[in-house]
């Protein structure tokens, strides 16, 4: 699935099952507590924090995919083309850091 037909898929979902869009500033603090769950699940697994007892560490890919949907709904509620916007990123950060990642000391090997 490319990213644009991700977008037409969610909004697909959400005006046949989910009736309609949550408010954008809704969509943003639904965003920041998807964020949080993966960031708990992430100082569990691969940090210094370890799960309680009951939790599971197989949430990792389904917490990327939450983030990704209210991503892609706040993408939809303000017009923005999430393919494209990510083309220009990848242009800005060849064209910014070209030679920087090849001349940091601390990524040599």
């Amino acid at each position: 699935m490319t990213i644009q037909e991700a977008q037409k898929n969610v909004d697909h979902w959400i005006k046949t099952v989910g009736v309609r869009y949550f408010s954008e500033l809704t969509n943003m603090a639904i965003l920041t507590e998807e964020v949080g769950e993966l960031a708990r699940i992430m100082a569990r697994k691969y940090g210094d924090q370890s799960f309680k007892k009951g939790e599971s560490s197989d949430n990792l890919a389904d917490e990327m995919a939450d983030v990704l949907w209210v991503l892609i709904c706040l993408a939809n509620q303000t017009g923005v083309n999430l393919e494209d916007a990510l083309q220009k990123n990848f242009d800005k950060k060849s064209t910014r850091d070209a030679q920087r990642h090849q001349q940091n000391e601390k990524l040599k090997g």
